[in-house]
């Protein structure tokens, strides 16, 4: 049942001035993000949550960190169609039948389809998130030690195994975050532990600065070395607004796209990026001309860029009603939310309703905002392109040394996020992927606590996560021993037909 009030309470925050003009800004933010190859939301999110400590209000940080994210999406199909480079990596996808839609002198309806594909994904994403949100919240009130626990390895196994291309990869990433999350003050009883005999451990290691060593110095170092410079290939954009063939053709790709990316984005690890695969793969399927996909079937645009705006919608669901980021992005907003005192899980909506209300209504605003900045001003946003990246790079890198300082004013944590970034750069130069770091990091302290508290209520007896008695704790443990079993038959399957070709 749709809660009116909570909605017309979210459109009364969201249309506070204040709340409408950062709004509007991580709404240009995002799109640049994504415009601009290399940075990423996360990385820019990162880099912002020093600033997100010094605004008053929560919901006005969430909703400018929020509009960086969903506008991201937008923005990284501009780079994919004009250069072949994804600005955002759920735009990959985007670059094979988009790129080729521009040199055959389609950049304009290219872009035009990616742009409102996204606005109809990222209304229904919304739309979805605001029907669904809160009869969640109320489920996960019966969530206790047993349940939470299970649900972060099965949130955890998911990010470890669907975010990658190496399985071993991420569970090694998954385990060092783990390890990390572990350094500091134990979270019962308040030993010291793993601080190495140094004192800036004992209170544990920043979110912050990990986040912008990671995905702010790595990005940095990692992009500099590109020594390939990219041109772009349509100066000129003609008929950004498609043609009613070209919607016709392109319509239930986008209505597709939405529908998968919104079932993917909830899922932890899935995301925009596995929405877009899927959905890119389904649209050759179904399709009655297959042959003309990777030679610029404007439904290879349509679908892709719809589902994954659709699951950067939904990726707020598991965020905001269970307290489980899915992916690098929204584990940023889940540590802003801390900061500002404000645990994310199902007594967000009964203690603070405005929050959770508000950021949902500023998606509906947002995707208004990106449809406006995308479809008449995709001529500016391809000069951007322009700017090269080693005058950018060591002005980000001023902005973080500073960011990171500012936080606990602690030379420390500089010299942990310059090592942090150096372990990302040579991370992604070895193909790991670092989401599932983040992610054990965020959720390793929230796994261990409600771990210790499960074995308190069940004196020592591992039973209790497979209980009848704990059903929900059960059933969610008997997906995560299915999923991992279900990998390991898939991953003999294909060594043994390796071995018999």
């Amino acid at each position: 049942m749709l809660d009116f009030g909570g909605v017309l309470l979210g459109f009364q925050v969201a249309f506070s001035p204040v709340n409408l003009l950062w709004c509007f800004i991580g709404s240009v933010l995002g799109t640049a993000v994504g415009v601009l190859p290399g940075l990423g939301p996360a990385a820019t999110i990162a880099l912002l949550l020093p600033v997100s400590m010094k605004m008053g209000s929560p919901v006005t940080a969430i909703i400018l960190m929020a509009g960086i994210f969903y506008g991201a999406m937008y923005g990284g199909s501009t780079t994919s169609i004009l250069l072949n480079l994804p600005g955002e990596a759920a735009s990959v996808v985007t670059c094979i039948d988009g790129y080729q839609m521009a040199r055959k002198g389609r950049a304009g309806p290219a872009l035009g389809v990616a742009a409102i594909g996204s606005f109809i994904a990222g209304t229904f994403g919304v739309v979805g998130m605001t029907v669904m949100a809160p009869p969640l919240a109320e489920f996960a009130l019966k969530f206790g030690p047993p349940e939470y626990f299970s649900l972060t390895v099965l949130g955890l196994l998911l990010a470890t195994y669907l975010a990658g291309e190496s399985p071993l990869k991420g569970l090694t990433m998954a385990v060092m975050g783990l390890i990390l999350g572990s350094v500091g003050l134990d979270p019962l009883s308040g030993a010291v532990r793993f601080d190495f005999g140094v004192p800036d451990l004992q209170s544990n290691i920043d979110f912050v600065t990990i986040a912008m060593g990671l995905f702010g110095v790595g990005e940095i170092l990692i992009n500099l070395e590109q020594s390939e410079a990219a041109s772009i290939l349509t100066t000129k954009i003609k008929n950004v607004f498609p043609t009613l063939a070209d919607l016709a053709r392109s319509g239930w790709a986008m209505v597709r796209g939405a529908l998968i990316g919104f079932v993917v984005g909830i899922l932890p690890g899935g995301g925009a990026v596995l929405s877009s695969l899927i959905s890119y793969a389904i649209e050759k399927k179904v399709s009655k001309h297959p042959e003309e996909f990777g030679h610029g079937a404007i439904e290879g645009v349509a679908g892709p860029e719809a589902a994954n705006n659709s699951a950067a919608s939904s990726s707020f669901i598991p965020l905001l009603t269970l307290g489980i980021p899915g992916n690098a992005s929204t584990a940023m907003i889940f540590a802003a939310l801390l900061i500002h005192g404000i645990t994310p899980g199902p007594f967000l909506l009964k203690e603070h309703a405005p929050v959770f209300w508000g950021v949902i209504a500023s998606m509906y605003i947002g995707n208004v905002m990106l449809l406006i900045l995308n479809l008449p001003l995709v001529g500016m946003w391809a000069q951007l392109l322009r700017v090269p990246y080693a005058f950018m790079a060591p002005l980000v890198m001023i902005l973080t040394l500073v960011g990171v300082y500012s936080v606990n004013n602690s030379v420390f944590d500089i010299w942990v996020m310059l090592v942090m970034g150096i372990f990302g750069y040579l991370a992604r130069k070895l193909k790991f992927d670092l989401g599932p770091l983040l992610l054990a990091f965020v959720l390793g302290p929230i796994m261990e606590r409600s771990l210790r508290q499960a074995l308190l209520m069940s004196h020592g007896s591992f039973g209790i996560f497979v209980s009848p008695s704990r059903p929900i704790s059960a059933v969610l443990m008997a997906v995560a021993i299915l999923f991992v079993l279900g990998n390991l038959w898939a991953a003999y399957r294909a060594k043994q037909k390796a071995a018999a070709a």
